[in-house]
């Protein structure tokens, strides 16, 4: 009996010929979509746009401007457009200046409006400004300012900004750089991220760019009109509103935000928090919690900085999910590494990778080291592992100075690298075709023993048929998946691939017995 142009003996003297490589089952790797970005800065898709993405080069060129960069035909060819979708007015571009975050409306597909952050190169103020699409690929040359931030450092800008779950636009802000919370001259021990008089700096904000009408681009959403800086209205429930405080403040208390995220299925944001001198953290923020502090200036982590002004110590303070330390201390459990400066992840609620679903990742910007973890029934850290070597891709530079992660549309993730500007998907290596879920505990059973993949390995819908065979064996053999997407060639989920039992167990059920 024959398979195509497979025997069924040539099958099995492939398989037996890789079979002396079976591994344990590492379950992502990475491939490269494109390079050459200059300090590249963020990473995503836009709603209703399947095809394209869209990539922040920080600042290039004199004088300096910021440009956001469109990768087209996502899914096919991938190609970056030679003609950039925003090029942003002039930036000052010192250490961690330029255009930082971009957020599109989540009406994007029909309304066509975006937003983004940047610093000004007049006066180092930092920017919240909207724009328009012009058509799918370019963006109208007019931008209109929504937030002025005052500042005078070029480092702490924090930038992140997403429209959240209740459709507010959220936003970071560093504490403005300096040490120690960018003490005043004039020897004041009040901290900025502690402060919430007056002062935006420090702290994850909220606004609401609709106004009533839910429609954005109109009167309607300028609830100042007599400030040209400060075109946006304040939601009622912010925690601060009318009282003493700035009305937009919805968290307080952080160093320098880099690269937080919204769960998209549970409404948490996590916030990765750069410290200083000893420690990194990560922050979990329940679903509209506002009003909490998150620490720094009197805490780096969980650790008391016993800094000027924080005696008593602030309480309560709502602590990190997880900490590392940097050289020379300590290192703190489960991590057990050292670093320097976080780049916050996201999680993962794609579908390209099931048994990945739920899992947070990040990355240290100095040591390249990359983290995955999941959330544990008590709210903790389980299933802490290192990713970095599984996905450093074959064949290109190596992942080293992670500025940033996204999702596209489908949810599926990207890299950001600094140092060759290069943009790396995320993909599957294991564990990605049955995703039934017997036992109803949210994860496909596949993750969690020795259930087979389904027989349709080349997503065709037609089943059984010799395609399947004929493409499980070329991808097996290290070949490319001739199609838009192939299944697991870890066919039986034991872990081991390739192995001859993922041949015997693909036949097997192909044939209509059980999953060996």
């Amino acid at each position: 009996m024959k398979f195509g142009s497979f025997a069924i003996a040539g099958v099995f003297a492939g398989a037996t010929a890789v079979a002396a490589h079976a591994q344990t089952s590492q379950m992502l790797r990475s491939a490269l979509v494109t390079n050459g970005i200059t300090r590249p800065a963020w990473v995503g898709g836009a709603p209703g746009d399947d095809t394209r993405l869209f990539v922040i080069e920080r600042w290039t060129g004199t004088p300096a401007v910021g440009r956001v960069r469109v990768v087209n035909n996502l899914w096919t060819t991938p190609t970056l457009n030679a003609t950039p979708f925003l090029t942003s007015p002039e930036v000052a571009s010192g250490a961690e200046q330029g255009v930082l975050g971009l957020a599109f409306h989540p009406g994007y597909a029909q309304n066509g409006y975006f937003y983004f952050y940047y610093t000004r190169a007049s006066d180092w103020a930092m920017i919240v400004a909207r724009g328009h699409r012009a058509t799918p690929d370019t963006a109208d040359a007019a931008i209109d300012t929504v937030m002025v931030i005052p500042d005078n450092a070029d480092n702490h800008n924090g930038g992140w900004m997403s429209f959240g779950p209740d459709g507010m636009l959220y936003i970071a802000v560093g504490d403005g750089g300096g040490g120690n919370d960018n003490t005043p001259p004039s020897g004041s021990t009040t901290g900025n991220a502690q402060d919430i008089t007056d002062n935006k700096k420090g702290k994850i904000l909220r606004i609401d760019v609709d106004g009533y009408d839910n429609i954005p681009g109109n009167a309607d959403d300028d609830g100042v009109p007599e400030d040209p800086e400060r075109n946006y209205r304040n939601p009622l429930d912010n925690p601060f509103f009318g009282i003493t405080g700035d009305d937009e403040i919805w968290l307080y208390g952080l160093r320098n935000p880099w690269r937080d995220c919204f769960d998209p299925v549970t409404g948490e944001l996590w916030i990765a928090d750069v410290g200083q001198d000893v420690r990194e953290e990560i922050n979990v923020v329940p679903p509209y919690a506002k009003g909490l502090n998150m620490g720094w200036r009197c805490y780096e982590g969980t650790r008391v900085t016993g800094l000027g002004g924080c005696s008593p110590l602030p309480s309560p303070v709502h602590a990190p999910i997880a900490e590392y330390v940097h050289p020379g201390f300590t290192t703190i459990a489960p991590f057990g590494i050292t670093g320097c400066a976080i780049t916050g992840g996201v999680v993962y609620r794609g579908e390209a990778m099931p048994c990945f679903k739920g899992r947070y990742i990040f990355a240290d910007y100095c040591t390249g080291d990359i983290f995955s973890f999941t959330r544990s029934s008590s709210g903790g850290m389980t299933e802490v592992l290192a990713r970095r070597t599984e996905l450093d891709p074959p064949g290109t530079p190596a992942i080293s100075n992670v500025t940033s992660f996204g999702t596209d549309t489908r949810g599926e993730i990207y890299i950001l690298d600094t140092t060759g500007g290069e943009v790396f998907r995320v993909l599957p290596n294991g564990y990605t075709g049955n995703t039934a879920d017997g036992n109803g505990n949210g994860v496909p059973d596949a993750c969690e023993g020795r259930v087979c993949d389904t027989v349709d390995f080349n997503r065709d819908q037609l089943y059984p048929d010799t395609g399947d065979i004929e493409e499980f064996v070329l991808v097996f053999s290290g070949g490319a998946c001739p199609g838009p997407f192939c299944g697991d060639i870890d066919f039986n989920n034991d872990g081991l691939f390739p192995d001859t039992a993922d041949i015997d167990s693909l036949l097997s059920v192909f044939s209509g017995g059980s999953c060996l």
